[in-house]
């Protein structure tokens, strides 16, 4: 079959740039000349394709523009001292016998504030790292317990570029896709808390019987274990005085923290996300100028390139940001924009979504997004990509209107944004885990990013089941009202095109 032969050769590609660690842009304009080849076999218009490429393109230009001020906002809350006053106060409270549990929701709280795993990890999940393993906490779970952390604000935060993607893609409203990413959330957080606390309680056990206190888990993770804490081991001494080190290169004052503060109010307020950044982006050059006394032109420069420390410690934890760091995703959503709108004039995925909505007949919307969001993310070995692509197989699964619009959307959050760091070779979760030098193992000590879906998977099947039930007693009462079964819209994409809606 042609159209499995031109995915696996993509899927080739990827594979091989992930694996020689090369950037994912050259292997997805691979994939653009795969398929419009394929479309040209098909004998499909060339012309056709790259109208239908561009037009999706342009309907990405929103998602790109709030790509543009994270970038532009994550650089000044590292130059004004925002992220340094945040750390610097939070890791005050880690003590050895909590070290677990906190890292989980430090970073959490760190990743609702800046909305990137990646920064989050950097930052918060490397000194949470550090501190844990001088503590002797083991760093598979600690390790697990960063890495789901940086997730929770990578999916429901209001400065997330996912967020904001499946925002872009199924054209809902963010507030509302956020509540109820709170209350799916809710459940699967709280028993996180519950295993890492109960982690720390088994450590600390260990530790009073006197055999040490990451004894517990000595034997199952001594490679993985002794490796991440070599790793870290010569940087841990240096920044156990966080306060200390950042104090060195800002100015703490409490200022510093009016930038943070504004995000939080203005997205309680349900203010429009690009006001809510740009009013973040205001108050941390006042910030800068004002407090950092920062010239114009080095203000200027790191908005475009991203803050840079003078002091290599200040800058191992800080360093990022800027308008050039968003390049590779705004080219990721470009580039899988143009896939959209290609496949649409091909045709290429018909028979995949066909199948994909008959396992949505068996298992429901939910069920069959989850598997495919899996599939997508073993291929994918991106976040990005592997949003989009379940985002469009699984367009047929939903409907156009509001509700089911609303649906796809929290479906795409419990399923595609959490389960794309879980695959071992995506870089969603190895760069995170290289980042704060956490073992591989850690993958399954992420409690949060497998209790979302596998949570979401049994409420919808007990929800299908009930509804069954409660459809076959009205049906045996009542026989001449049955109640006729709705078939789902097939291929809602191919039949009317990859089109913006309206005020979005």
């Amino acid at each position: 079959m042609l159209e499995a032969g031109t995915m696996l050769l993509f899927c080739a590609v990827l594979f091989a740039s992930v694996a020689l660690g090369w950037s994912i842009i050259p292997a997805l304009f691979v994939g653009v000349l795969l398929f419009m080849g394929y479309g040209l076999v098909r004998r499909c218009s060339l012309r056709a394709m790259a109208s239908r490429a561009a037009g999706s393109v342009r309907s990405a230009g929103t998602v790109v523009v709030a790509f543009v001020l994270i970038g532009v906002l994550t650089s000044l809350w590292r130059a004004s001292g925002t992220i340094a006053f945040i750390v610097a106060h939070s890791t005050a409270v880690i003590h050895a016998a909590t070290v677990i549990p906190l890292s989980f929701l430090l970073c959490s709280a760190m990743s609702v504030l800046v909305g990137s795993s990646f920064a989050s990890a950097a930052t918060m999940g490397t000194i949470c790292m550090s501190l844990g393993l001088s503590m002797q906490a083991n760093p598979v779970m600690l390790g697990g317990a960063i890495l789901a952390g940086v997730y929770v604000g990578d999916r429901c935060s209001p400065v997330s570029t996912s967020a904001l993607l499946v925002k872009q893609l199924t054209h809902t409203n963010l507030f509302n896709t956020i509540a109820r990413m709170l209350r799916t959330g809710a459940v699967p957080f709280v028993l996180s808390c519950v295993v890492y606390v109960a982690a720390a309680v088994v450590e600390w056990l260990c530790a009073s019987g006197g055999s040490g206190f990451g004894a517990a888990s000595a034997a199952a993770t001594a490679g993985s274990a002794g490796s991440a804490r070599a790793a870290v081991s010569t940087n841990a001494s240096s920044i156990t005085d966080i306060g200390g080190l950042f104090s060195s290169a800002f100015d703490l004052h409490w200022l510093t923290l009016v930038p943070a503060l504004l995000v939080i109010v203005l997205a309680l307020l349900r203010v429009d996300v690009r006001l809510l950044m740009l009013a973040s982006i205001a108050a941390s050059v006042a910030v800068c100028v004002g407090v950092q006394h920062m010239e114009w032109a080095e203000l200027l420069r790191l908005l475009i390139f991203g803050y840079h420390a003078q002091n290599p410690q200040v800058a191992a934890l800080l360093d990022g940001g800027g308008i050039l760091s968003m390049l590779t995703v705004m080219a990721t959503v470009c580039i899988s924009s143009a896939y959209a709108g290609i496949f649409a004039e091909t045709r290429m995925l018909a028979r995949l979504q066909q199948v994909i909505e008959m396992l949505g007949h068996r298992l429901g919307a939910c069920g069959a997004t989850m598997i495919t969001a899996t599939c997508a993310a073993a291929l994918a070995c991106n976040q990005t990509l592997t949003i989009m692509l379940t985002h469009q197989l699984c367009g047929g699964l939903y409907g156009d209107d509001e509700s089911e619009r609303s649906a796809q959307a929290i479906d795409l959050e419990d399923s595609a944004v959490v389960i794309a760091p879980l695959i071992p070779w995506s870089i969603a979760g190895a760069v995170p885990l290289a980042t704060i030098n956490a073992p591989t193992l850690s993958l399954a000590a992420a409690t949060f990013l497998y209790l979302l879906p596998l949570s979401r998977m049994l409420t919808s099947a007990v929800r299908r089941r009930s509804g069954f039930r409660t459809r076959h007693r009205s049906q045996n009462q009542n026989p001449g009202l049955a109640i006729p079964h709705r078939p789902k819209p097939m291929l809602h994409m191919f039949a009317h095109g990859f089109h913006p809606k309206s005020g979005d």
